[in-house]
């Protein structure tokens, strides 16, 4: 009762005005006083711990499973490297301990000691001196995490510990020096986009820290994706690549990683990557892997050189109807125009030497994109969106990688009357008159825009808008 009698006795001795300062500077020295006492306590005080791995993430499609085999019900787990909102932070887990992240897109499980893996069992084994309560790990090795139709043929893999006394450990006969990576090359694998975002990004982002000195093991592996990409694989590893359902060989590691680092559609977040590396380093890595020369665009030369436009032309959906116009359209911009056709039968290293000589990429949205990544720095990717309000979709998953790999992006939204749909489907149907209803029944909606269009482009529009990609090249 004091303290209100004194501050009644304040209000009537002051005029409201002069109350209503003091009011406010109170409140600003109040929160003042809170800043300071939080600065000055803050680097002492510990974070939250982060709890639950068996709380399901994303509903009933979380790829991270925790098996609790002690009956008590409750199951506590080291969980490392996992940052408020699922953001994966890059450090080394502690010895002697399995530490999962849970992402959003990828699940990665680290441990580092006396690791014991028999393939053909699909178990990686922690041996450990103390009593674990048969704690184990399940987890499918592939970074489409929550998409069921990709993960449906991803091999499950069991991580646990087994105390070093209990007399039923493999016994090595394979002893490496180096740590492994364990994934898949399952999935939607065999369609280059996700033979990259899926596999070969997040293999890079995972592995390139230990310079070749680290082994792979492929769960379910598939030869010919192996010798497809073996120029990639060879200059991740040093070492031939494991076939962990078929060798049936006990092999033990210093250390383990089970799945993939995965930060987004084709690209890396540099700010969540082991030794800050973003697509920049990527591409490099690329350009070295396939021998590739240019770096940069061409400069202006003299004699009347022209810029090289590649015009990726699809055989099936969502291809040109009217190519030859597109390509006198290219010319008469001033490019000198370059088929892919021609570079597609004879492999991955020469499409990527055929796109590294070009300063431009120009193809309707589809996988054959993905070989921007094979272009110049500071070349240009000009994607075509089909019909149907594709833009989103195209922008995550060429648009946005495009500019964090430093390659400039340009986009051609077609209209209706460019799209084949118009010639099946009258022009006041609900696909013209509202795609968006059809994004909303998944993906059976979507194919329609994918699948059943081709695209002739208006001649006159779409000179202009090359026209505007060539000015934009600086020459």
């Amino acid at each position: 009762m004091g303290f209100v009698r004194l501050e009644s006795n304040l209000a009537r001795s002051f005029s409201r005005t002069e109350a209503r300062k003091i009011s406010c500077a109170a409140v600003l020295t109040c929160l003042l006083f809170s800043l300071v006492f939080v600065a000055v306590i803050q680097p002492y005080m510990d974070p939250f711990p982060i709890l639950g791995l068996r709380v399901t993430v994303g509903g009933p499609s979380t790829m991270l499973v925790v098996e609790d085999e002690s009956g008590s019900g409750e199951l506590e787990s080291e969980v490392l490297g996992v940052a408020a909102g699922g953001s994966q932070l890059v450090s080394s887990p502690p010895k002697n301990k399995i530490s999962c992240n849970d992402d959003p897109r990828s699940d990665l499980c680290e441990m580092i000691g006396d690791v014991r893996i028999q393939g053909n069992k699909s178990s990686v084994i922690l041996i450990t001196d103390t009593d674990t309560d048969n704690q184990k790990w399940t987890i499918r090795p592939y970074p489409r995490k929550g998409d069921e139709s990709a993960m449906g043929n991803v091999r499950r893999v069991t991580l646990k510990y087994s105390a070093r006394d209990t007399g039923t450990l493999p016994r090595c006969d394979v002893n490496h020096s180096v740590p492994v990576v364990i994934f898949s090359d399952r999935g939607y694998t065999g369609n280059l986009f996700h033979d990259f975002t899926d596999v070969l990004v997040p293999l890079f982002l995972t592995s390139r820290e230990f310079n070749g000195e680290v082994q792979f093991m492929v769960t379910h592996m598939r030869q010919w994706w192996i010798n497809k990409y073996e120029r990639i694989l060879s200059k991740l590893s040093n070492y031939e690549i494991l076939d962990f359902d078929a060798d049936a060989r006990a092999h033990c590691f210093p250390r383990a990683l089970v799945g993939l680092r995965c930060h987004k559609e084709l690209s890396i977040d540099p700010a969540r990557a082991p030794n800050g590396y973003d697509m920049s380093d990527f591409r490099a890595f690329l350009r070295d892997a396939y021998a590739l020369n240019r770096s940069r665009p061409l400069a202006r030369a003299e004699g009347g050189a022209r810029p090289r436009l590649l015009i990726v032309a699809r055989n099936r959906t969502r291809s040109f109807v009217n190519i030859g116009d597109v390509t006198r359209a290219a010319r008469e911009a001033g490019f000198e125009p370059v088929s892919m056709e021609a570079a597609v039968s004879t492999g991955l290293g020469e499409v990527a030497r055929v796109v590294n000589s070009c300063d431009a990429m120009l193809g309707v949205h589809g996988a054959g994109l993905t070989n921007f990544l094979f272009l110049p720095t500071n070349a240009t990717l000009v994607q075509v969106v089909p019909w149907g309000g594709l833009e989103g979709i195209c922008r995550l998953d060429f648009g946005r990688p495009a500019l964090d790999a430093k390659i400039k992006y340009m986009e051609y939204i077609i209209k209706k009357e460019e799209s084949t749909l118009i010639d099946n489907y009258p022009s006041d149907h609900e696909l013209f008159r509202d795609p968006h209803a059809y994004h909303k029944s998944g993906w059976g909606g979507l194919r329609i825009f994918l699948d059943q269009q081709n695209v002739k482009v208006d001649v006159g529009r779409f000179g202009g808008f090359l026209k505007e990609v060539y000015e934009n090249l600086g020459w």
